[in-house]
């Protein structure tokens, strides 16, 4: 039986990757896609989710999401990093499709509900629609089978500042509800994602001009190689792929546990702290919250092959 997964998104180029790289996999089944800003606007986001479900010709439902952080101001769109539009700058009609009439946060908990423990709950961009949620509706924490994150670091910098990696400062406090309720979590943070680089030549190979999920992807994937060419990066950053290679294979990824809590003020907002040493202290902020699994290692090239079999062996049907 295929695995049922919400993909709550805000595409995004390595979004795009990771929404692909779930529909090409025959044990996952998503049963729809959610909406946040962070990369573009939440409305840029639900059209550029609705353009991957058309031009993917796929039956899935896309459900917008909040507009705006839970307390903080919005920050600004990084259009240097995915450009204007989230696709690279690569010009794309208008989607025909709409979006459903319900919320994002409403959509998660229905679905959580009526699938009790069946929905794999996959976060790729700031995790308010997930912090709203858990708000309307608690027993979704007994109810998901699993909620994996994009998101954060603990031994690694930021990529924003030294601190805060881009998801968990765009809405620091909703970030803060999802690592401290009582639900099956699973961090994957810039500590594994780092380690993964898709190179040029990978890129294309994989992304085989032959297939539409792979023209696709070198189209839009040349705005991401010049982004991260400025800083010596030979490639790009395996973000939020990640997250599908992890629900494939966990065993592709070494795990901790402890509890986490993400900073929401000052310098250091946005910034991942996890308890790694838990005979040390007494009485913390850190205490009596349930413990989540954090990756901190990964076989780089066990994910990469995922990745590359994945997109080569469907290319006849995409």
């Amino acid at each position: 039986m295929a695995t049922k997964v919400i993909i709550d998104t805000d595409p995004g180029i390595d979004d795009a990757m990771a929404i692909l790289f779930a529909w090409l996999v025959p044990s996952i089944e998503i049963v729809g896609l959610t909406t946040i800003f962070g990369n573009v606007s939440v409305e840029h986001a639900t059209e550029n989710a609705l353009r991957l479900v058309e031009m993917m010709g796929a039956d899935i439902p896309v459900a917008m999401g909040a507009r705006r952080p839970l307390v903080q101001d919005l920050r600004e769109y990084p259009d240097y990093v995915h450009g204007k539009n989230g696709f690279g700058d690569v010009l794309l009609g208008k989607p025909t499709s709409k979006s459903l009439d319900i919320s994002a946060a409403d959509f998660i908990i229905e679905q959580i509900m009526n699938h009790p423990n069946e929905i794999s709950l996959v976060a790729i961009g700031p995790l308010t629609n997930l912090a709203l949620a858990l708000k309307k509706e608690p027993a979704i924490k007994q109810n998901v089978k699993e909620v994996i994150f994009m998101g954060g670091a603990v031994t690694a910098n930021g990529n924003v500042n030294p601190a805060a990696e881009a998801n968990m400062i765009s809405d620091p406090h909703a970030a803060d509800i999802v690592v401290t309720s009582d639900w099956p979590v699973t961090m994957i943070g810039l500590d594994v994602s780092h380690q993964i680089v898709m190179t040029e030549s990978y890129l294309k190979e994989v992304h085989n001009e032959s297939s539409f999920a792979g023209s696709f992807l070198h189209d839009i994937s040349g705005f991401y190689l010049d982004f991260h060419r400025q800083y010596g990066v030979d490639g790009i950053y395996t973000h939020d792929p990640s997250t599908i290679a992890y629900l494939m294979d966990p065993n592709l990824f070494s795990i901790e546990e402890g509890e986490v809590r993400v900073v929401t003020e000052g310098i250091a907002c946005g910034k991942t702290i996890m308890n790694r040493d838990q005979n040390k202290y007494g009485k913390t902020d850190w205490s009596g919250i349930p413990k989540l699994k954090v990756c901190m290692g990964v076989n780089n090239v066990g994910i990469l092959e995922l990745y590359r079999k994945t997109f080569i062996n469907s290319k006849d049907n995409v």
